[in-house]
């Protein structure tokens, strides 16, 4: 057997396999998502599509996807034994080299199901892992990914090194009485403590990134500038939206996580001349590991941090629900469920023209469960000025109107307040100039010795 050939990777080769992952794109794959009830059978093909469309980004050649009915799940190899079996034909019928679960599997089930099956598998955790280290770009994302994969490795480290003690016949009995640690031993120590202290590393990295950030916020919190975070399921649009806004030059790919790094954009709203930021976040998914909220948290925490969410849904995919839903959810889990929110259905381009009736009642029932929402078409600019209309609405409960007397001597508050504010009126009594103006809320505190009562 040629080991360095993908195609004839077994059990026999998968222990020497771990520390190069890449190697599994090569192999052809077959997907696996379990479904207790048979009314969750939709629900579960919907959710191979997107496992497929992930494992196709990753660069991974999919043969075929099958939903298996199960009754109990089992805690040493996922599924039961006869669902095993016809997991294992299907491998053998369709060549496949390489099974990936649709479902998280723990350490211990992911070794007893190569043993089973003879060949790698994998979960849906690292095949979004293997997504994100593909698309990262900046140092902090590339920082972020690599920590997350660490962890992710840490509780598989023991199935790892056990081919070398089956080489050599395991531990033994030293001279002195004490017990000899097989070589698969004294490597799983060695790797630990290397695991260990790439945690500490890439730790402490990211928190001069973290630093980094928090410096520029803070200048921009001084400066009382509002941030609307573009949040959303990925391939909602949320980069073509940013574009549509701010002509940024941002990448817009119909795949899955075509970004991952955040962008940030300032934009003057029309009419106004107010200034505001706009910032593009990563995309959103269901079933997303908890490494990589807690890995992306210094990322995601712009959103966390925003003054309103712009919440981004793809009108026109059947399962718009669902993804608005799986976003909401991150949303909590990062504490960001309280901020204001426009909701944004795009892509209406889509739907235009005549619409099934069983995908109109559940379009409309959409429509219900969000009632701030604007419609759009962000890559024809078909309603983007409605949108306007919503995030100028908004700022009103984000700002305050007040009657200022400001010596000329200051004059340097006046153009402060001309810069951060909208001037309603202005007048001149005697040395002072009076104000009539409206401000971030944040930057009204810095006015107060000057305010007088209408």
């Amino acid at each position: 057997m040629n080991s360095n050939d993908p195609q004839d990777l077994t059990i026999d080769t998968v222990e020497h396999f771990w520390f190069d992952r890449s190697r599994l794109s090569a192999l052809p794959a077959l997907l696996v998502g379990v479904y207790e009830k048979p009314e969750e059978l939709p629900v579960t093909r919907e959710h191979l599509d997107e496992l497929k469309l992930l494992a196709i980004t990753h660069g991974i050649m999919v043969k075929e996807a099958v939903a298996v009915a199960i009754r109990t799940f089992s805690a040493s190899t996922f599924l039961s034994t006869g669902k095993l079996e016809e997991v294992r034909q299907a491998c053998e019928q369709l060549g496949c080299r390489l099974v990936i679960f649709d479902d998280e599997i723990s350490p211990a089930q992911q070794r007893n199901l190569e043993k089973y099956f003879r060949i790698p598998v994998i979960d849906r955790t690292e095949v979004i892992l293997g997504v994100f280290a593909d698309r990262a770009k900046t140092r902090e994302a590339k920082l972020q990914i690599e920590l997350a994969k660490t962890k992710y490795l840490a509780p598989r480290l023991k199935h790892m090194w056990s081919h070398f003690s089956q080489q050599r016949g395991g531990g033994g009995v030293g001279a002195g009485g004490g017990y000899l640690k097989g070589e698969g031993e004294k490597q799983l120590e060695i790797d630990r403590r290397l695991l260990k202290a790439r945690v500490e590393r890439l730790q402490k990295e990211i928190a001069v990134v973290r630093k980094q950030r928090s410096t520029q916020r803070h200048a921009r919190e001084r400066r009382g500038i509002p941030l609307f975070a573009i949040v959303g399921y990925t391939n909602a649009g949320k980069s073509t939206l940013m574009k549509a806004l701010t002509h940024a030059d941002v990448l817009i790919e119909d795949k899955l996580f075509a970004t991952l790094d955040t962008t940030t954009r300032k934009f003057i709203l029309p009419g106004t001349k107010e200034e505001v930021l706009f910032i593009d976040t990563v995309g959103f998914i269901r079933k997303l590991p908890h490494l990589l909220v807690m890995a992306f948290k210094s990322t995601l925490e712009e959103a966390c941090l925003a003054d309103v969410l712009i919440h981004v849904i793809d009108a026109s995919h059947h399962m718009a629900p669902e993804q608005a839903a799986t976003t909401l959810d991150v949303l909590k889990e990062l504490h960001a469920s309280h901020l204001p929110v426009i909701t944004v259905f795009n892509k209406m381009d889509r739907l235009e023209g005549d619409i099934a009736p069983l995908e109109r009642r559940a379009w409309q029932k959409l429509r219900l469960t969000y009632p701030r929402s604007v419609e759009l078409s962000a890559l024809t600019g078909k309603g983007l000025d409605d949108l306007l209309v919503q995030i100028t609405d908004v700022l009103k409960d984000h700002r305050t109107r007040l009657l200022l007397r400001i010596p000329q001597s200051d004059y340097h508050m006046i153009s402060r307040a001309m810069e951060h504010g909208k001037v309603l009126q202005k007048a001149y009594d005697g040395n002072d100039v009076l104000l009539e103006v409206e401000l971030p809320i944040p930057q009204s505190y810095q006015f107060q010795h000057y305010e007088v009562t209408p």
